[in-house]
């Protein structure tokens, strides 16, 4: 046994110190070299968790950036070829629709044309479609000339049913309130194609349609708004249905037949004379004057409105002398009480207003803002005055409002 330390690594201890020694060390350190090389191409890295990381983030962003290019370019494509098929174009409507609209169809009109505007007017989503639908179910018809009652956005089939319907189409007639009587026979007459002279011949037929002696003509009974006619309608069957809303009114609002003659007459006098938030006051003003004649007044209406009805015109200046012209049965200036008949027809508000007046102490009231109908009550003639000052100065800044 030795306690000396060995001076090889093999650990046998015979191993000679010198040349062959080094030869063998130096042989193994060139191989271990070259392997140390070859080994060095495959080495493995220690990745960290933070690189792991950024790798995995960046490998997502490139997917996400080319499913993001590939979709852009899906919907250009799609786009392109929708907008030359057009594949994404809405070939009809869904259902019985949505607002209603009044819709026109002029004699002559072809199916193509009728489409066109129907598809317009957003009735229809597609002309064509609405065409094809038409000469499926009615290959050998056509529409009739008239007004029909529609929705927009119709299904093209709810739309040719409501076309065809029998009877569907109608006379359109817009009667506005303050509109006198023949007026009305010019609308009724450019409405249906009836000639106007038919109108004028059943104005004074007061028997006919059952309207007290005590009216001179048929003003007052056309009732105001919106008529739908049969296409076959008569001039007697048109001023009948109009005269009937104007007497449904009247009862609606109790009216006897004994008042009929003051509440109409009243009613087209508020009318001219108010807005719809004042004819209760207005109506009340009137009856004030009518029943006090030893009042300020003396029982003198004195509506410009009358008066000018009387004369034929359409203004709201009167001449002294206009005013003093007792000749003039219409003349509420000249001549005390109501006039000798209505001086247009009222509507239900104007009509509600006269059967039921407002009670007030008001004798006087002007209008002194025609744009908006402000309109200014007075108990005295003075108060009055002051008033009537203001409605000059309106004119005054208003030029051609007045005439």
């Amino acid at each position: 046994m030795s306690d000396e330390p060995r001076d090889n690594a093999t650990g046998d201890g015979n191993t000679p110190h010198g040349s062959n020694g080094d030869e063998l060390s130096s042989s193994h350190a060139s191989d271990g070299g070259s392997h140390s090389q070859l080994a060095g191409s495959f080495e493995h890295h220690e990745v960290t968790p933070e690189q792991r990381k950024r790798r995995q983030a960046r490998s997502r962003a490139s997917m996400t950036t080319a499913i993001a290019l590939f979709v852009a370019a899906l919907i250009v494509v799609v786009a392109v070829l929708g907008s030359t098929f057009g594949l994404f174009e809405r070939k009809d409507y869904h259902g019985s629709g949505d607002q209603d609209v009044t819709f026109s169809v002029a004699d002559g009109s072809t199916t193509g044309q009728i489409a066109q505007d129907l598809e317009s007017q957003d009735i229809v989503a597609d002309a064509s479609t609405f065409v094809s639908t038409f000469q499926k179910k009615y290959p050998e018809d056509f529409i009739q000339p008239g007004e029909y009652q529609l929705k927009t956005r119709m299904s093209s089939e709810d739309v040719v049913n409501s076309l065809m319907e029998k009877e569907a189409a109608t006379h359109y007639a817009a009667i506005p309130k303050t509109q006198r009587m023949d007026d009305t026979f010019t609308a009724l007459s450019e409405a249906t194609g009836i000639d106007r002279s038919e109108f004028e011949k059943l104005a004074k037929q007061k028997e006919t349609f059952g309207i007290p002696e005590q009216f001179p003509n048929l003003e007052g009974w056309l009732h105001p708004g919106e008529y739908h006619f049969p296409l076959d309608a008569t001039a007697e069957q048109i001023l009948q249905e109009m005269v009937d809303r104007t007497r449904a009114t009247l009862e609606k609002n109790n009216v006897p037949e004994d008042r009929w003659f003051e509440v109409l007459t009243v009613g087209s006098i508020v009318e001219f004379e108010g807005t719809p938030q004042n004819y209760p006051s207005v109506a009340g003003a009137i009856e004030n004057r009518m029943n006090n004649p030893d009042g300020e007044t003396s029982g003198f209406i004195q509506s410009d409105a009358s008066v000018t009805y009387g004369l034929g015109k359409k203004t709201v200046h009167l001449t002294e002398e206009e005013k003093k012209d007792k000749s003039n049965p219409y003349n509420t200036y000249a001549n005390p009480g109501l006039p000798v008949g209505p001086i247009g027809s009222p509507s239900d508000d104007a009509i509600a207003a006269a059967a039921n007046p407002e009670k007030n102490d008001y004798y006087y009231w002007v209008t002194v803002n025609l744009d908006t109908g402000e309109t200014k009550f007075a108990k005295t003639y003075e108060e009055h005055q002051k008033y009537v000052q203001e409605y000059q100065q309106w004119c005054a800044d208003n030029e051609g409002k007045c005439s």
